[in-house]
């Protein structure tokens, strides 16, 4: 029942099958996605988010695909009974990185990224090494026959030996399925571990963990923007219970007419491993971690075809795993989440509790052996059922709708021609498509591919990471000067997040640095007279004392915060800005606000704009 040992091999229960499915054949290397052939299981390694234009350390980590030959599928208790149950010992554990430096790592990313606004969340690893004792392949065997009986919820539960080295493990979360042309996505965030019924409760409605969830739900919203010909219903949210923990999660989904390889490629990788903006994410994590990840946050990928011969794929992300080399060292990589609540003492202990919950699951901590059964499933528990639709309360009902009823009636902009640039930050997928459901004509470009201006009835000048007062940055400076542009010219023009700090700045509004950024925040405000739930993720703003200015470009009306000057929104003659995102699932008003905006600055052909500051 077991294939030869000697050659490369893969056990793999998937989530919802009875079954372990037992895959042989040979092993090749391949340079990129595009080489990845059907009927095959690949350990794609986090170095390849370069196929993506992203920054990463090369580790030389190689692609390498299990070319499959042959294929079975056996009841998980026949499969039991082959697999060894020795116990598994390991020597000479520790951290790859120390505790302290791990802490000024936490540190300068706090201070460093998230305090000048580079990103709200990023995820630094570090591994946990140690050498097995005896035959390695035996060692993970057994491991694995410890997960198949120990483990519950996972979506993979698995083992892949190549020959070389060995990967096994029990990863919760699936980074994206393409079945059908069904395309699906699973983002997870938030832990309780050793969950009763009152602590899974306090957990669901804890502000910071729904922030976070949200956060992710947004990140992987974006993908879907690219991926999804009508963008991404959210569905859920769920809880994901597993032997020793609980998570929340929610599931995307969208139709594609994608190769599976380039739904792979533009979805590499889950914000949940790397952070958001997932982009210059993975600057910080480069800039910071200083060492390259191996399969640490990326995925297996298992491509083939269904009966009528369409494309499938299943690629779950490898965390919870243990790589096992064959002269027998382990290494078990954890990551924590860095927001701005964190701390530096707080984040050194996630890491080591995550890598001894790894352990105990993989049976090889010293806790493994007195490891508590685990508990009963809490989901189907009214209470819990109710704390999870709250989550939901406010969220923004655009994304929990299906394409078919997100359609919306505007005529008074079918058919405008609109130009979105972007600053290295992917929210303007998910603006590219509410924009397309109200009707307009889009055109995504990035800020660097920007050559002419004209043709268009309106600029939507994008969100994106970075310091809006370092105007001498590349970034920054080309942002200005396309602003400038559009002034000049008197453009239709709508500026997001940094797009309106920018567009603030030019119009002689002074930007500070937030005391306390707004990455992922959710907050009730009054735009122009009436109220808004909206989603912030900046951390620098524009301030004035006054609701209204004069520019060099006209009077300007400005929504603002009366307590300290803080700058929501602002319109002028023919143009508008907003700090927030309109586009963002924690803007439960967005699209309304968005389509009012548009109306306004675009008015019937040939008239004026709607909007006229009135005269002191």
């Amino acid at each position: 029942m077991l294939p030869d040992l000697n050659r490369p091999f893969a056990l793999l229960r998937r989530e919802g099958r009875d079954v372990v499915e037992v895959l042989s054949g040979t092993v090749v290397t391949v340079s990129s996605l595009a080489g990845i052939p059907s009927e095959s299981l690949s350990l794609v390694p986090f170095r390849q988010v370069r196929e993506r234009g992203f920054e990463c350390v090369d580790d030389g980590t190689p692609l390498s695909v299990l070319r499959i030959s042959s294929r079975a599928a056996y009841p998980v208790a026949a499969v039991l009974e082959e697999l060894p149950a020795s116990p598994v010992a390991l020597r000479d554990g520790g951290f790859d990185v120390s505790d302290d430096d791990y802490a000024a790592i936490v540190s300068e990313v706090l201070r460093e990224e998230i305090g000048r606004g580079e990103g709200s969340n990023f995820v630094i690893h570090r591994v946990f090494e140690a050498d097995v004792e005896g035959d390695p392949l035996t060692a993970a065997l057994a491991v694995y026959r410890r997960l198949l009986t120990r483990e519950r919820g996972a979506y993979w539960t698995f083992l892949v030996h190549t020959g070389d080295r060995t990967l096994v493990g029990a990863t919760p979360e699936r980074h994206v399925s393409v079945e059908d042309g069904l395309v699906m996505m699973n983002p997870i965030s938030g832990t309780v571990r050793h969950p009763d019924k009152e602590a899974v409760l306090r957990f669901l409605s804890d502000r910071k963990e729904i922030d976070e969830l949200s956060m992710v739900l947004d990140e992987e919203l974006k993908m879907m923007a690219t991926v999804a010909t009508e963008g991404g219903q959210v569905v859920g949210p769920y809880l994901k219970e597993m032997a020793h923990l609980v998570h929340t999660e929610y599931l995307l989904a969208g139709r594609t007419a994608l190769d599976v390889r380039d739904v792979l490629r533009e979805t590499m990788f889950a914000p949940t491993v790397v952070g958001s903006p997932i982009e210059n994410a993975c600057r910080v994590v480069a800039r910071h971690e200083r060492r390259g990840r191996g399969y640490y946050g990326a995925v297996l990928a298992l491509i083939g075809s269904d009966a009528q011969g369409r494309q499938t794929l299943d690629a779950p992300i490898l965390i919870r795993t243990a790589d096992i080399s064959g002269d027998g060292r382990l290494r078990v990589p954890v990551g924590a989440t860095l927001v701005r609540h964190s701390t530096p003492a707080g984040e050194v202990a996630e890491t080591h509790t995550k890598a001894a919950g790894v352990l105990a699951a993989l049976g090889l901590g010293a806790s493994a052996a007195g490891t508590t059964p685990p508990a009963a499933p809490l989901a189907a528990d009214p209470d819990v059922q109710a704390a999870l639709v709250a989550r939901n309360a406010t969220l923004a009902p655009f994304w929990l709708r299906d394409h078919q009823a997100r359609a919306l009636d505007a005529p008074e902009l079918a058919g405008r021609r609109v130009l979105i640039v972007d600053a290295e930050d992917t929210f303007t997928g998910m603006l590219h498509h509410q924009l397309r459901v109200l009707g307009l004509d889009v055109v995504l470009e990035k800020y660097t591919a920007v050559t002419s201006l004209e043709g268009y009835d309106l600029v939507v000048l994008g969100p994106g990471p970075g310091d809006p007062r370092r105007t001498e940055e590349p970034k920054m400076a080309a942002m200005r000067a396309i602003a400038v542009r559009l002034l000049d010219a008197g453009t239709p023009t709508l500026a997001v997040c940094l797009g309106h700090q920018l567009l603030s700045g030019l119009l002689g509004l002074p930007l500070r640095r937030k005391a306390n950024p707004y990455q992922g925040m959710q907050r009730d405000i009054v735009f122009f007279g009436r109220p808004a739930t909206v989603g912030f993720y900046s951390t620098f703003t524009a301030t004035h004392p006054h609701d209204r200015c004069g520019t060099a470009y006209g009077e300007v009306e400005l929504s603002r915060d009366p307590a300290n000057g803080d700058v929501h929104a602002l319109r002028g003659p023919t143009f508008a800005g907003v700090q927030f995102h309109p586009e963002s699932v924690l803007s439960s008003d967005g699209i309304d606000l968005l389509r009012g905006l548009l109306a306004t600055l675009l008015p019937a052909f040939g008239s004026r704009p709607r909007w006229v500051p009135e005269r002191a």
